[in-house]
């Protein structure tokens, strides 16, 4: 089996990589793509895969832009944090939609649901209709998707339990992961910002860089910087400027429009 990547997070396309290894170490994956502009370069250059995985947010926008460029007819396995993109899904090829974090046992049963359909539609008389009603079930599932609400902080000697609603920012800084409330305090967690991206509700936050974490009721302005970036103002006064990276500014423009 060879399978292509569509991925805008290098961290998130090699781990897509390593669990469809660990999966079958003989599939191939045959390459990635950052963007739609990549991905419909390698479909009119190449486009040889049986099976794609594609992000829905992408640098340059949604990966359905992908479908408007080229005819594409390799299914489609989606993976993305939001989960209001199903149906869309579908109608691009989807055949799963998988929200993250994407864990082991979702991919495989992923990649068996792709085994499994092509074969039934390789028996005389098979239709792709249990495509659709997974993908149905899918919409439902997401919608009851719950993320993390609240983190457990030590302050001296003390051990408080800090709510989201409490926070506008998290940041790194060397080894330590940082909180800032809504009162200004900053206090250590003990979490990495992929794995934070992975737990917080994408529809509150947002990852701009390497570095910040912000949420979206804490943005007082946002100006337009050099080389294509963004410049965000919190409502609070912070010490250092947080600028949305070049490739996150497409996506942070479709977050923060409500889309």
């Amino acid at each position: 089996m060879r399978v292509f990547i569509i991925e805008d997070e290098i961290p998130a396309a090699e781990k897509i990589e390593r669990l469809v290894k660990r999966y079958d170490d003989s599939i191939e994956v045959v390459g990635r793509a950052m963007s739609v502009k990549q991905a419909v370069t390698w479909v009119q250059e190449d486009g040889d895969a049986d099976l794609l995985f594609m992000d829905i947010q992408l640098t340059d926008g949604l990966s359905f832009d992908i479908f408007k460029e080229v005819n594409i007819d390799i299914p489609v396995i989606f993976t993305t944090a939001y989960n209001e993109y199903a149906i869309e899904a579908f109608k691009a090829n989807g055949i799963d939609y998988l929200l993250k974090p994407i864990t082991f046992d979702a991919l495989s049963e992923s990649i068996d649901k792709f085994k499994n359909l092509k074969t039934r539609l390789q028996e005389p008389g098979q239709t792709t209709t249990d495509s659709v009603i997974d993908l149905q079930s899918a919409l439902q599932m997401l919608s009851k998707r719950e993320y993390k609400t609240r983190f457990m902080v030590k302050i001296g000697e003390h051990i408080k339990s800090i709510t989201t609603d409490q926070i506008d920012l998290f940041y790194a800084e060397g080894r330590n992961g940082y909180i800032v409330t809504n009162e200004s305090r900053r206090l250590i967690i003990d979490y990495k910002l992929e794995t934070l991206e992975e737990l917080l509700d994408p529809k509150k936050f947002f990852r701009v860089n390497r570095t910040f974490i912000v949420e979206i009721n804490a943005i007082k302005d946002v100006l337009v910087y050099s080389n294509s970036r963004l410049k965000i103002i919190l409502n609070k006064e912070f010490d250092r400027e947080i600028i949305v990276s070049r490739e996150k500014v497409g996506a942070f423009k479709t977050w923060f429009d409500g889309e």
